[in-house]
């Protein structure tokens, strides 16, 4: 007993109850805040002055600074939280990017330009704090038992609860309670901004149907000869090459009308209710595929077959799930779910106001050159813009995608209140609804929720609280796994 005491003593010796949304937050910094730029590298205005044939913004790198204050004469210092508090300012430090235009391919005019401030979560690697012994936060006026982990918002001491997801890009076949289909498979794809639900039914007439964004229940089949899938023994062996279904056969049978790409996309474009000229139909069906099924594998028109590849993977998964070869997948096994922190929700953010920045940025500057002006990019960024949207949304909790309540004021009435509350986890579902298998206790909860600390009433099992010891993994970089696999003699189909 006395050995497990010491063993406990030390863990919490040498690591924090918050260290998981600190690194949540760090990751956001040093990674996720390069992936947003990237997506949004190049701005092309839509009108451009009339004797210049190309021209370009270009988004190049982005970083930040230490938290800094700027007073009322317009000089700049350093701030620690505790002024932040007694003067209702906000903790934050001041986002920096270089910024190039490009003028028919050379460049032109290249600065570094502040676009705003970004909160700056207490105890993390930017933080003044991080630096510090215990002797010198006592003399910044910080408890040097404190955990950070939270942000400092008009002098207000906010914390990013955490959301409970389910888990993206994962096909769930399970079996339905209501409708035509026995089973249903239901997959998240995220990519960047994107998040679009796909599901895949098998109905009465036996043909399995595929649904996303405007496209509803189209044949699976006619989806994979649209993206490049042609022959039908090529479907038949990568749905599944040891033991072909009977299932696929059926499906095959249907639809072997249907020869080329072509075929395939003017029939989709027909079943969606698009009514223009053939051509025009296939390049928008095209241009929609690429786009909007199963994004999270690529966009470009090349990703096709890998697309068709994978979609052949979850019609065996479904098939094998509907033979009850293999057992329904389960919403609530926490394998099948996903904690969004505070530097997830963080990038959800910034990531929406980023392109609201832009937006405006493009608009300012297409303004001034219908006048006949052609302006400077540094003149026309307005940095409060993405400052106020960041802090507006911190200070009231309310979030992209319309959810609520996710930027909370810390509750201060003892220590232990104060650590529930930093590791909190929130799932999205409703209050009022029954939902009663959500909010029971799971067995895969051993270890990484608490089995006790939920509220009563309408929130029991909806809201719960990390373990003590619980830490919580950042996704592994995509590089390492795909060598790792590559080593143990998986091949690769792109």
């Amino acid at each position: 007993m006395l050995e497990s005491k010491k063993l406990i003593k030390k863990y919490f010796e040498e690591n924090s109850l918050v260290s998981s949304s600190i690194e949540s937050f760090n990751h956001f910094i040093e990674k996720e805040l390069d992936v947003i730029i990237n997506e949004n590298r190049v701005i092309e205005p839509t009108i451009i002055p009339h004797n210049v044939d190309d021209f370009k913004i270009r988004l190049d790198k982005i970083w930040i600074t230490e938290p800094e204050i700027t007073e009322a004469d317009g000089s700049k210092r350093k701030i620690f939280p505790a002024e932040a508090r007694v003067r209702k300012l906000t903790y934050a430090a001041p986002i920096f990017i270089n910024i190039s235009a490009h003028i028919n391919g050379i460049q032109r005019e290249t600065f570094t330009a502040q676009i705003g401030s970004l909160p700056i979560m207490l105890k993390s690697k930017f933080c003044h704090l991080s630096k510090l012994n215990k002797q010198e936060l006592s003399a910044k006026g910080e408890d040097p038992n404190e955990p950070g982990g939270y942000f400092v918002i008009n002098g207000t001491e906010k914390v990013l609860v955490n959301i409970e997801d389910l888990a993206p890009n994962k096909l769930l076949v399970e079996k339905a309670n209501l409708g035509a289909s026995e089973y249903v498979g239901k997959l998240f794809s995220e990519k960047g901004s994107f998040k679009i639900p796909h599901s895949v039914e098998r109905l009465k007439d036996g043909i399995f149907y595929v649904t996303f964004t405007r496209l509803k229940r189209v044949p699976a089949i006619v989806l994979l000869k649209a993206l490049g899938m042609l022959k039908d023994e090529e479907i038949m062996n990568t749905i599944s090459r040891d033991n072909p279904y009977d299932e696929v056969l059926v499906n095959l049978i249907e639809f072997n009308t249907i020869k080329t790409e072509e075929d395939a996309m003017d029939f989709l474009a027909k079943k969606t209710g698009i009514t223009q000229p053939r051509e025009v139909r296939v390049e928008r069906m095209a241009d929609m595929l690429d786009k909007y099924l199963l994004p999270h594998l690529g966009i470009e028109t090349g990703d096709r077959l890998y697309k068709a590849k994978n979609l052949c993977k979850y019609l065996n998964q479904f098939i094998r799930t509907a033979r009850k070869e293999i057992t329904s997948d389960e919403k609530d096994h926490y394998a099948n779910k996903r904690l969004k922190m505070a530097g997830d929700l963080l990038a959800d953010l910034f990531r929406v106001n980023l392109k609201v920045l832009i937006g405006d940025i493009l608009y300012n500057f297409q303004r001034i050159v219908k006048r006949g002006k052609f302006p400077s990019i540094k003149v026309i960024i307005r940095d409060k813009l993405l400052t106020q949207r960041i802090y507006s949304s911190m200070a009231t909790g309310t979030w992209v995608g319309g959810r609520k309540g996710i930027s909370q004021r810390i509750q201060r009435l003892n220590t232990l209140e104060t650590i529930s509350h930093l590791q909190r986890v929130v799932s999205p579902l409703s209050t009022t609804q029954e939902n009663f298998e959500a909010r029971e206790l799971h067995p895969t909860h051993l270890g990484r929720l608490c089995p006790v600390e939920t509220p009563e009433g309408t929130n029991i099992g909806l809201r719960k609280n990390l373990a003590m010891m619980a830490d919580i993994t950042s996704e592994s970089p995509e590089k390492e796994v795909i060598d790792l696999l590559k080593q143990n003699g998986v091949k690769v189909i792109q």
